[in-house]
């Protein structure tokens, strides 16, 4: 049986996660399940592409990741499981677009022929049933998740796709001079799509000029430093601070490598 590594933005306050988590362990028993985040800032694509790229290296070869971050549910944006080295399944949105640099898809398949789950010993209230159209994380995604962990073909999913069909976001990482801020984490480090961050670099982003340091403790508490991340991206950020807040930062702002 393969392992799913789950992500999303349902956060823990809902009983969306175990909802889901639920369904992967009535349709393949004893799945192992990991969380790889689900505190995401709702509906940020962005910053969901950017955690899946931070694992991925670590997620071995023949797992699936389940992924559901989902502006469109219920819309006519597509569900999708693609194949690489790994097996992917979410909305076909763009949110598997970093990790798709580092293993891209060979093959993908339409979730079409997925059953939603039916409710397990619960009573229907007169016309009243579970259901609805907004949870595809539950209907169709942990369904079809559960499938490939079993080592079930992905085609009895559904209809096969050109890979070159699926929805990519716009980001290009690069090794410079010039690229962006791509999204912050929980910290307020602003993780860019520069590859590289030569040390004894100047870093411009906001209309500050920020040094390149090997890590963000060595410059003064309070001020800004740009040092090469955990992920191998550039990052800007303010030691002991937030340097979204402290630099006024936003995503899609320009990063240039002096």
């Amino acid at each position: 049986m393969r392992p799913v590594f789950f992500l999303s933005d349902f956060g823990l306050e809902d009983p969306y996660v175990g909802v889901v988590k639920a369904v992967l362990w009535e349709k393949a028993p004893g799945v192992p399940v990991l969380d790889l985040a689900h505190a995401l800032p709702p509906q940020d694509l962005r910053r969901a592409a950017y955690a899946l790229f931070e694992a991925l290296p670590y997620l071995p070869e023949g797992v699936v990741v389940l992924a559901v971050v989902d502006p469109g549910v219920g819309t006519r944006r597509r569900a999708i499981a693609a194949i690489g080295r790994r097996l992917y399944v979410g909305p076909d949105n763009g949110l598997f677009t970093l990790a798709w640099l580092l293993d891209p898809p060979q093959r993908a398949f339409l979730l079409e022929k997925v059953r939603p789950p039916a409710p397990q010993g619960v009573q229907t209230l007169g016309g009243w049933a579970p259901g609805g159209h907004t949870f595809h994380g539950r209907d169709l995604f942990a369904p079809a998740a559960a499938h490939l962990a079993l080592g079930l073909p992905a085609g009895e999913l559904g209809p096969e796709v050109p890979v070159g069909s699926l929805l990519r976001l716009p980001l290009r990482l690069s090794p410079g001079p010039e690229g962006e801020v791509l999204t912050f984490d929980r910290f307020g480090n602003a993780i860019t799509t520069l590859l590289q961050a030569p040390l004894g670099a100047w870093v411009e982003v906001g209309g500050r000029r920020v040094p390149v340091r090997r890590t963000f403790g060595e410059v003064g508490e309070g001020e800004a430093v740009a040092y090469l991340g955990s992920a191998g991206l550039l990052e800007v950020a303010v030691n002991r601070g937030s340097a979204k807040e402290a630099l006024g930062l936003k995503e899609g702002m320009p990063v240039r490598l002096l």
